[in-house]
């Protein structure tokens, strides 16, 4: 069964043709990552599925169509969103920004859920979130994604400007939130993605190139050839 559905998805900004005929698939329960060069369109994809930018071809989520909705109504659908730069209210408290974005404040088993995969979360709960470190930061802006039960997580490059331990800490957290929800996932960190993927989407020049299994990751010179990176011996 597939969560996520985008076929022939076209975005068009100012003069340039970004997603020309983007089709994919996000299986239920389980992890996709987008993989691909800078600038491909990989964030743009994102943007386009929570209709942030105008689109034309179709998007459904567990087969109804949110072509053409508001991006508040593709939320409402069942929609998580954690952008590249996490975006969190950096002068509200941790407790303050995990609660703006609490739909149903009677979920109790959720936010326990939430408060188990992140413990350092509840200790800071009263701390301002702008004086956290980025990892925790990051924290804050994938809890504040989970606090709703959502049929997807999107999420654009979270280990993204992050020292290494940060990094660990990130895969850590995503390892552990992967086993709760069917996630979409930006990241240029091939460790991680071979770490917790059950899928990868390769893009190139704004449309898909390769869908298929993380173990092609292992691969050295495919790697190379398809993202121009090394370290798929790893």
């Amino acid at each position: 069964m597939n969560t996520l559905s985008v076929k022939d998805l076209h975005v068009k900004i100012n003069e340039s043709h970004i997603l020309q005929g983007v089709t994919f698939e996000v299986p239920a329960h389980s992890v996709t990552a987008l993989l691909g060069r800078n600038g491909v369109g990989k964030s743009t994809t994102l943007k386009a599925i929570l209709g942030l930018y105008p689109s034309e071809g179709s998007i459904e989520l567990n087969g109804q169509s949110l072509s053409g909705k508001l991006t508040y109504k593709i939320a409402q659908a069942g929609i998580a969103y954690v952008p590249e730069d996490r975006e969190i209210f950096a002068s509200l408290t941790v407790r303050e920004n995990l609660l703006l974005a609490t739909r149903n404040e009677s979920d109790l088993q959720r936010q326990q859920m939430v408060n188990e995969l992140f413990p350092e979360l509840v200790s800071r709960s009263a701390q301002r979130a702008g004086t956290l470190s980025g990892g925790q930061q990051q924290m804050v802006a994938i809890a504040r994604a989970l606090v709703n039960k959502n049929e997807i997580l999107l999420i654009d490059e979270p280990t993204k400007g992050l020292a290494p331990k940060l990094v660990t800490e990130v895969a850590d957290a995503l390892g552990r939130v992967a086993g709760e929800t069917t996630m979409l996932l930006v990241e240029q960190n091939l460790p991680l993605v071979k770490r917790i993927a059950q899928h990868i989407i390769v893009m190139d020049q704004g449309r898909i190139v390769f869908q298929g299994s993380p173990e092609f990751l292992h691969d050295g010179e495919w790697v190379h050839t398809m993202l121009g990176v090394s370290g798929g011996h790893k």
